[in-house]
């Protein structure tokens, strides 16, 4: 599902014009955006939280050069379903 399906549904269960949803859904993850790069984890309860995670400082190989190289720590961006919410795409997804 695209961000255009997700407005084309909103718009049709809600009845509001896709072009006010549409910037509801953009606002929306900017705001979850901005929050996330400075440093505010988000939960949406029922739904899940996008949380902001750190990554150790890590020793990798470059195969096609054969070194070493070390990735420095860092953050990034994640998102954790709510019990409740893998619960039911546990239950309902069909296999």
């Amino acid at each position: 599902m695209t961000k255009a399906d997700i407005v084309n549904e909103i718009s049709k269960n809600t009845g509001i014009e896709k072009v006010t949803v549409q910037k509801a859904v953009e606002a929306f993850m900017e705001t979850v955006k901005d929050s996330l790069t400075e440093g505010r984890n988000v939960y949406l309860r029922g739904f899940g939280s996008f949380i902001v995670k750190k990554r150790a400082e890590k020793t990798a190989r470059n195969i096609s050069k054969n070194t070493t190289i070390i990735i420095p720590e860092h953050f990034i961006p994640a998102f954790k379903p709510a019990k409740t919410f893998v619960a039911q795409v546990k239950d309902e997804v069909k296999k």
